[in-house]
């Protein structure tokens, strides 16, 4: 190769650092061997190695949630675009800008089924905000620009780009160049929509916000707050949205989703008003889209979204507002033309959720409390510490008794996928290494990924690894208790040592099968640093932070 040309993969790599990419999450496939020789010259992007495609997508994915800049992984063609299209499920749900490249068969392969060959753009399409492959070198500038821009743009979310294993290595000229970096498009607030939205507020009775999601930003929670703290507005946060405001804010409800405060439930289904900013209202934010309903008689809905197309797709909306969460927060934190007398509501509400909040030592607590060790957790680790998790009723007891004072500080899908917390636990570690980060995992979850621990061992981070470790699948045995008590069917687990098997990683590890155990390893494990796992082993009794048990469920199905 001359000193005038360059190759496709070369020329990819240039357009990943001039969009600001300065880490990848991979599991090498030969079919994009010329980029991973890219990227050894490429020394301002760290290529984090990973052991599942799954993993590195959940990484990715973290990494977008993060940043709010397109996380960026590389797989193979078919199993580790299959493995990887959970990651791309999450991003889509989760509302969080990915770009997935994925190595494809060389083009004149195509069609043929050959070797491990899909389809893209049929097989992602359904769940990515675009697919497309790139046949043409010359215009890998233009794809990769558009796919951030893709990603970035109105409500966040992934693209995927495949890429043929014989278009990599062709050569184009180095002056081929990238294009320049893809902004968010500004999405200025309409001044009359602002004026109604504050009559509303003038007009109700008994308002309520709930916020989180698409775009949401430190800009977004700050202003918000701001602006809600004026006029006494209660704010809940979506599903695992729990860092969109700080927990000391003086009007802070409490979270939707699985679990909540009934005293918060209460509260939306009888307020006149329903505020949703950047919350797509999706199922388990709205309790099956019971809180409010779709069409929510006797409630107005103002529904602020940086995508118009969710404005009304689901529900009846009585004033939207297509804008940046972030630029809506400020327009009203600064807005001053209102006559809104403050609300009661909101010191009020977030008396009620400190109360529901609190720990409150029990005679009968299990002898491994998990209300009491997220507590001890909370009250020994920086305020800023960032706790990730995958799917499961442990998860519970951190939205219930965890507080999300940093932002970022929660990393957890709402799209429910298992096996999410460890990897995005890595990616936050990487991101943040002066941070305390914290993977939380039950026993089923922990094992859909709990192979990237080598990766975190690889990479040298700070880690601390909590194992929720019941002998089940405690949140399917909750359910099934609920309809077919005492009939147990597929939800035992037989689980390995999971302090043996932390060690094998490297790790220092314990199992704890008390409260006063697991506050002598955190303390332990405080004066440590370095990989870290805590094994804690509790009775599958205690199912759910809402106090559920397996023979309470089966007194009531009596």
């Amino acid at each position: 190769m001359t000193d005038n040309r360059q190759t496709a993969a070369q020329l990819l790599v240039r357009c990943l650092e001039e969009q600001g990419t300065n880490r990848i999450f991979t599991v090498p496939g030969e079919s994009f061997l010329a980029v991973l020789d890219a990227l050894y010259d490429a020394k301002g992007i760290d290529a984090v190695t990973c052991r599942q495609e799954g993993g590195a997508a959940f990484m990715a994915c973290a990494d977008g949630a993060m940043t709010q800049r397109p996380g960026v992984a590389f797989v193979t063609r078919g199993p580790g675009a299959t493995n990887a299209s959970i990651g791309v499920h999450v991003a889509m749900q989760d509302s969080q800008p990915m770009v997935l490249f994925v190595g494809d068969v060389a083009r004149d392969m195509r069609d043929r089924e050959g070797f491990q060959e899909l389809d893209f753009s049929a097989f992602f399409g359904p769940v990515a905000k675009w697919a497309a492959r790139i046949d043409d070198p010359a215009r890998i500038p233009e794809y990769v620009t558009r796919a951030f821009s893709v990603a970035i743009s109105g409500r966040p979310g992934p693209v995927v780009l495949a890429l043929p294993e014989d278009m990599l290595r062709e050569e184009v000229p180095t002056d081929l160049a990238p294009r320049p970096v893809a902004v968010r498009p500004a999405q200025a607030v309409c001044p009359d929509a602002m004026q109604t939205l504050f009559a509303l507020l003038a007009d109700a009775a008994s308002p309520i916000a709930i916020i989180g999601g698409a775009g949401w930003n430190a800009k977004a929670r700050d202003h918000f707050e701001s602006f809600a703290s004026s006029i006494g507005l209660p704010i809940a946060t979506a599903f695992r949205r729990q860092d969109a405001i700080a927990p000391t804010s003086p009007i802070y409800a409490g979270n939707l989703g699985y679990g909540p405060n009934p005293k918060l439930v209460e509260r939306v289904r009888s307020a006149d008003l329903v505020m949703a900013v950047g919350a797509r209202l999706g199922e388990a934010t709205t309790d099956g889209y019971t809180m409010p309903t779709p069409d929510h008689p006797g409630q107005l809905l103002v529904h602020v979204h940086p995508d118009p197309d969710e404005i009304g797709r689901v529900y009846r909306t009585d004033l939207g507002l297509a804008a940046s969460v972030d630029e809506f927060a400020e327009a009203a934190a600064l807005w001053e033309d209102h006559a809104i007398i403050s609300f009661d509501a909101g010191a009020e509400a977030n008396r009620e959720w400190r109360d529901w909040a609190s720990y409150t030592p029990s005679p009968d607590a299990f002898a491994l409390d998990m209300a009491a060790c997220v507590t001890s957790l909370r009250e020994a680790l920086p305020g800023d510490t960032i706790v990730c998790n995958g799917a499961g009723n442990f998860a519970g007891w951190w939205h219930r008794y965890w507080r999300y004072e940093g932002f970022p500080s929660q990393l957890a899908p709402t799209a429910g996928a298992m096996g999410y917390g460890v990897p995005a636990a890595i990616a936050a570690a990487l991101r943040y290494p002066e941070r305390q980060v914290v993977a939380v995992a039950g026993d089923g979850d922990f094992l859909m990924n709990g192979q990237e621990l080598a990766t975190a061992a690889q990479c040298g981070i700070d880690l601390l690894v909590l194992v929720v470790d019941n002998g089940a699948y405690g949140t399917i045995r909750m359910h099934q208790e609920r309809d077919y008590p005492a009939r147990v069917a597929a939800t035992s687990l037989a689980n390995p040592d999971f302090a043996a098997l932390g060690a094998a990683f490297g790790a220092w590890s314990v199992t704890v099968d008390t409260t006063q155990g697991f506050k002598n390893a955190l303390e332990d494990a405080k004066g440590r640093s370095g990989l870290r796992l805590i094994h804690m082993k509790i009775d599958v009794e205690q199912l759910s932070a809402s106090g559920a048990t397996v023979s309470g469920l089966r007194d009531c199905a009596r």
